[in-house]
């Protein structure tokens, strides 16, 4: 097994580590992804005797975010491929933009890609009865076409009214799965912002001191952290971690989950509570860089701990971290990985199944990451794990009454074990980094 050793700001000098703009300019997520080699898709239709493909979406579809690369627009757009073509649909107006993002932009794979063709439909034509079209005049009337599961209706209709019968296909799922270097490379860059942005959180936490202040549903005269003047809640914390994030040049999307006490037993808590000693933070950070890939972080930190529930949470969940972490390699059945974390926790005397709102562990251990957030393969799946998959690993147990702890690193599957893509320290007392 090997892990990565670049933990977060180790490339900058001390004094510079919470200036963004004193950044090196490699460490910032570049815009472009690398194009995707569609051949996968030749072969798909070779093995389903199916004579296209055809994949219809805008640009929040992530299947065709992966296929094109083609960044939008937010109406449908369609990619039709064949044995030897693959060509884009573009919507009127957005012909020059296909052209460089799609057309462009083949992989370095000489001549045994396929042929990329854009054409621009006018407009208020139909994206599905475009490419229905396109399929009739490539691949002949009546024609074998695999589609993705996600496919819509309309477009769905548009390929049967013109006599095409249609089968759908995870091939693109499949082939999501497993990253090429270049996408590996994309996960890493998002990876090394979002530990930006939890160090600005951990940073934070660090300054904050003690104070009694305004109540809250939870006690009125409980302790609060005070930061700059005024009481530390998650929302002030997460706009923190967000403007970071922005300053890397990625987005939080959304999805900067903050919770302290009891909401951090909440898995996606993005309200507003205020931050009080001796109760855990729970900070899990996803933000999307500009070429369409995620991070994906989890750390825990208590301020003026006490030594009580949340240490013997912390010591278990690091333990199941390091538990999963051992069964990561090629060959391995992804469900170990769950297994044997689940197993740790419950020697830690932690329920290692828990439902929904109990107390315990309940959630799967990890899930793979790309251009979708949530994506194949997940560790709770009989799946065997091999070179270029990347998954998150992310123990966590939780107890609605008193709060929860959960560590998350984003890890690609080596051709000899792991690698943690940037890795940030583990320590639940909050320092200034």
């Amino acid at each position: 097994m090997s892990e990565g050793n670049d933990a977060a700001g180790d490339d900058r000098p001390a004094s510079n580590r919470s200036t963004p703009g004193r950044e090196p300019a490699d460490a910032r997520p570049r815009p472009d992804a690398p194009p995707t080699d569609l051949r996968f898709l030749r072969d798909a239709l070779a093995a389903a005797g199916a004579d296209a493909f055809v994949a219809v979406g805008d640009r929040f579809d992530d299947d065709l975010r992966y296929l094109a690369r083609f960044s939008g627009p937010d109406r449908d757009f369609a990619l039709v491929v064949t044995s030897e073509t693959a060509t884009l649909c573009a919507p009127a107006l957005f012909g020059e933009q296909a052209e460089r993002e799609f057309a462009a932009a083949a992989p370095p794979v000489e001549s045994t890609d396929l042929d990329r063709r854009v054409e621009t439909a006018t407009a208020g034509d139909p994206a599905g009865e475009r490419a229905a079209a396109v399929v009739t005049d490539q691949a002949g009337e009546g024609s074998a076409v695999l589609v993705p599961q996600s496919i819509p209706h309309d477009a769905a209709v548009y390929l049967e009214q013109a006599g095409h019968a249609i089968t759908s296909t995870d091939a693109v799922a499949d082939a999501r799965e497993r990253k090429a270097p270049d996408e590996i490379e994309c996960l890493r860059r998002v990876q090394r912002a979002t530990t930006r942005g939890m160090a600005r959180a951990e940073t934070v936490l660090a300054e904050s001191e003690v104070s009694s202040g305004p109540g809250s549903d939870r006690n009125d005269e409980a302790p609060v952290l005070v930061w700059e003047g005024g009481p530390l809640s998650t929302e002030r914390l997460r706009r923190q971690v967000n403007a970071t994030l922005a300053a890397y040049g990625v987005r939080d999307a959304g999805n900067t989950v903050i919770g302290a006490g009891p909401s951090a037993a909440d898995l996606h808590y993005t309200g507003v509570d205020l931050v009080r000693p001796g109760e855990t933070v729970l900070l899990d950070i996803s933000p999307r860089g500009p070429h369409g890939y995620y991070g994906d972080m989890t750390r825990t930190f208590v301020v003026q701990g006490e030594g009580g529930w949340e240490r013997r949470a912390y010591v278990a969940v690091r333990a199941a971290r390091e538990a999963a972490l051992a069964e990561v390699e090629p060959g391995a059945s992804a469900a170990t990985v769950h297994e044997e974390a689940a197993a740790e926790l419950a020697a830690h005397g932690f329920d290692p199944a828990a439902g929904e709102g109990e107390a315990g562990f309940t959630h799967g251990t990890g899930h793979g990451v790309g251009v979708s957030l949530h994506e194949g393969p997940s560790l709770s799946a009989n799946t065997e794990l091999r070179p270029g998959h990347v998954v998150t690993v992310e123990p966590g147990v939780y107890d609605p009454a008193t709060g929860g702890v959960r560590l998350e690193d984003l890890v690609a599957v080596t051709e000899d074990g792991y690698e943690i893509l940037h890795e940030y320290p583990l320590g639940s007392v909050p320092e200034r980094r």
